[in-house]
């Protein structure tokens, strides 16, 4: 059975940092592309960062660009999300994504995107 599970959200200050790891089992994602989405109350999911299988191209949503950095280390079958300065627009459920082809194209699409994780909660207080 593949599972994605996120882990290290919390509840943090503006200004503050976290660092979420999604862990993938059940088969290898070494040679697929991965990525980070969120969800905030009554909107709707949105892209957050992707990687593609060598952890030699990223992609970020304008709103995170310089703050966030996206890393993967494919021995551990993990990407991670480093999340630095932190505003309270950022609070938000976040959701990993993993592509399930060999070599699937990093994209900011959630449709290209066939296993997630079931999220963890972020939330950053003003």
């Amino acid at each position: 059975q593949v599972q994605l599970v996120e882990s290290g959200g919390g509840l943090v200050q503006a200004g503050g940092s976290l660092r979420l790891s999604c862990a993938a089992s059940g088969r290898t994602f070494s040679r697929s592309a991965m990525g980070w989405f969120r969800q905030a109350p009554g909107k709707e999911r949105e892209f957050v960062s992707a990687i593609d299988w060598s952890g030699t191209r990223t992609y970020y949503a304008d709103s995170v660009k310089g703050r966030f950095t996206i890393s993967r280390d494919n021995a551990k079958n993990t990407v991670y999300l480093q999340m630095n300065n932190l505003k309270p627009e950022d609070t938000a459920v976040y959701y990993c994504a993993a592509g399930s082809t060999y070599y699937s194209p990093i994209s900011r699409n959630s449709h290209e995107y066939d296993y997630w994780g079931q999220g963890t909660q972020v939330t950053v207080s003003s």
